[in-house]
């Protein structure tokens, strides 16, 4: 087996699944939208998915869906510019562009730790993947998804 440098979870999800990458694609340019596209567009629209190098945004009003069609070449350039993979865009109207932008501005909850019960469980999981990098990658992803233990009440 060859060994090099780290690799990305998101880069060995594509290799195994090519299916993954205009998601992963989707994903990052959701994460970049404010800076590309200005923070006013930013809070009024959001990339939805990206279709044979087309990029669906839902824009949450009218009057904005007009105003984002007459800026349609200039949002395309900088998109393309940013991300080759977009070749043109298409505006929606719907009301998911404002609420997904909120929840991706609340931070994440912080997590309780893992018990020991929890830990040596994911650690078998991940031993029957015979690849470290990717033992200790799924062993990562395995931690962030275990489910939270129940509640116990004051313990001392």
């Amino acid at each position: 087996m060859k060994s090099g440098p780290p690799r990305a979870v998101g880069e060995l999800l594509v290799g195994a699944l090519p299916q993954l990458e205009d998601r992963l694609l989707v994903q990052r340019i959701r994460r970049t939208w404010g800076a590309v596209a200005g923070a006013d567009v930013a809070r009024r629209a959001q990339p939805q998915a990206l279709v044979k190098g087309c990029l669906t945004i839902v824009v949450d009003n009218s009057p904005w869906l007009h105003e984002l069609t007459l800026r349609v070449a200039d949002l395309t350039t900088r998109l393309h510019a940013a991300f080759p993979a977009v070749q043109s865009l298409r505006f929606s109207l719907g009301a998911a562009a404002a609420e997904e932008a909120a929840a991706e501005a609340r931070p994440a909850p912080r997590r309780p730790r893992l018990s020991e019960d929890d830990t040596r469980a994911i650690d078998a999981a991940a031993a029957a993947i015979s690849d470290p990098a990717l033992a200790a990658s799924a062993r990562r992803l395995l931690a962030r998804a275990w489910p939270p233990a129940p509640a116990r009440g004051n313990e001392r």
